[in-house]
């Protein structure tokens, strides 16, 4: 009796952080929610500290990942370039980290027609290498210590990348209503 009592105890249930949205038609969706809100928060927690520890600091988690998209493939990068690479609909959050990264000398703008445009130097070429020696020493080790797959890892990804467009079309409708 004792040991099925033990056993209810630890079964909570899915981790979820709001039990109205977990007693709905998909309880496991709002328990993704909630792993996508805290793995959101400690990747942005992540990047600004990797990029301290690389020498940088001061920079927001959106400054990291504009740094970062502008040195992609060492391409000019648009203004609606990044905004579309990243997701982000306000142009006016990327312009501003861009201003801000411009006057840390790490990139540096221009136009292309009516476009500003953005390309890395060679000082932020060398932050985003730096970070990358950080992020391999503390972080990729760590997870390939863990014993996860590669493999696993990219099929996340896909299947993150495929949640996301579900919900810009939910938030299209959303919108419309």
């Amino acid at each position: 009796m004792a040991g099925n009592l033990d056993a209810k105890k630890m079964a909570v249930g899915p981790i979820v952080s709001s039990s109205q949205l977990a007693d709905g038609g998909m309880p496991a969706l709002s328990e993704m929610e909630y792993a996508l809100t805290i793995a959101s928060n400690a990747f942005s927690r992540w990047v600004v500290r990797c990029m301290d520890a690389a020498g940088l600091a001061g920079l927001t988690p959106l400054d990291v990942q504009i740094l970062h998209s502008a040195n992609h493939r060492e391409r000019q990068k648009t203004l609606a370039d990044l905004c579309t690479m990243l997701n982000i609909e306000d142009t006016h959050l990327v312009n501003y980290a861009i201003k801000k990264l411009v006057r840390l000398k790490l990139v540096t703008s221009g136009k292309r027609g009516k476009e500003k445009t953005v390309v890395i130097t060679k000082q932020g070429a060398a932050a985003a290498a730096r970070y990358k020696e950080v992020r391999e020493a503390l972080l990729v080790s760590s997870i390939k210590a863990m014993g996860v797959e590669e493999k696993d890892v990219s099929r996340i990804a896909a299947l993150l990348r495929a949640f996301s467009g579900q919900y810009d079309q939910a938030a299209r409708a959303a919108a419309s209503l």
